[in-house]
């Protein structure tokens, strides 16, 4: 396996990429245009999931990178949430939400894994340390 060197390489802020851009498309279209609150609120909730694995990746210690694969995963979960808010005011269609929330669930796992793994390495390089 190669190592990742950008965060645009990264699956996570791909698929959180390719998210946000579904987000942006919906909350551009019809009522959803016109509630500014919740369109401009699940918005920003799509922009920081894919943010702040950015601005990890870019951080110095892997104990900050995980902090804030933490937040864009909180973050899936606040978009998943206004993902209902919109379906249940009429916003959005039930295919179009499910495959949304399909879109904002599998984000969160990969940010999960991807936080597990650089967990582990966290501790291994703690491990390591200590050894010395």
């Amino acid at each position: 396996m190669s190592k990742v060197e950008r965060f645009e390489d990264l699956i996570a802020w791909q698929k959180a990429r390719s998210l946000t851009k579904h987000i942006y498309q919906v909350t551009q279209e019809g009522d959803f245009a016109k509630d500014f609150g919740l369109a401009r609120q699940i918005q920003r909730a799509a922009v920081s999931i894919m943010s702040n694995i950015a601005e990890g990746f870019e951080r110095t210690h892997l104990g900050e990178f995980h902090q804030f694969l933490s937040i864009s995963k909180s973050s899936c979960a606040e978009l998943r949430s206004q993902l209902y808010v919109a379906l249940d005011i009429g916003y959005l269609e039930k295919d179009k939400f499910n495959q949304l929330l399909y879109e904002a669930e599998e984000v969160a796992r990969i940010v999960g894994g991807l936080r597990i793994s650089i967990n582990k390495q966290k501790q291994q390089n703690n491990s390591k340390l200590k050894t010395q």
